[in-house]
């Protein structure tokens, strides 16, 4: 069972950010975003992608023009996330042969991004939705589409978020802010996923006996 965590790397710069991206891969965090408001974007994501695109789902967060997901793809990324849905970077990252998840917050947004095209869909900010808006938006939203929170989730939140109908999770400053070690990031990664997997695991059995 695959770990639904995209690991959010803001502020990451390229000459540590293969460390970083091996010690999420070892922890079985699989797909990684560098935002393009990073030192050095395409450089960090290049270097991911010359190590890890046989390993990891590796692309770009806060993508918010189609020149941009163009120069993405350039480098052999194959993610796009934007903190907003635009109907434009839909269409240019599914014409490229990207995954788009972009940011939605309201049921028109994301059933215009799924209309678009988009894979999945990323509630941002998360933490201003709150978990009983999730469940609403769950509510109504199709069963298979993908449903990430992203924005101030932490370990904790995560059994409530998991209830409320999240389907994921993108982590960022819980997991990765500029000045740590690769060695921390290990140790937040691994306990994201131990979290995340006993937290499914609660959350399935409770489903199932409800």
């Amino acid at each position: 069972m695959s770990i639904p965590l995209i690991a959010i790397l803001r502020g990451v710069e390229p000459e540590e950010v293969v460390d970083i991206g091996a010690a999420l891969i070892e922890a079985g965090i699989d797909r990684i975003e560098v935002p393009l408001n990073s030192p050095k974007p395409l450089e960090s994501i290049a270097a991911l992608v010359l190590a890890f695109a046989d390993r990891a789902l590796i692309g770009a967060g806060t993508v918010l023009t189609p020149q941009e997901v163009r120069q993405v793809a350039d480098v052999g990324g194959r993610l796009i996330v934007s903190p907003n849905f635009d109907a434009a970077v839909v269409s240019e990252t599914k014409s490229c042969g990207l995954q788009s998840w972009p940011g939605v917050f309201t049921a028109t947004e994301c059933f215009a991004a799924l209309k678009a095209g988009s894979d999945g869909l990323k509630i941002f900010p998360a933490f201003k939705l709150g978990p009983d808006g999730l469940k609403a938006l769950k509510d109504v939203l199709p069963r298979a589409a993908p449903v990430f929170a992203v924005g101030g989730i932490d370990v904790p939140d995560l059994p409530v978020w998991l209830r409320a109908g999240a389907d994921g999770f993108g982590i960022g400053s819980a997991l990765y802010k500029p000045g740590v070690t690769a060695e921390d990031v290990a140790f937040k990664a691994k306990t994201f996923v131990a979290a995340l997997e006993d937290a499914r695991s609660g959350t399935q059995i409770g489903r199932s006996s409800t």
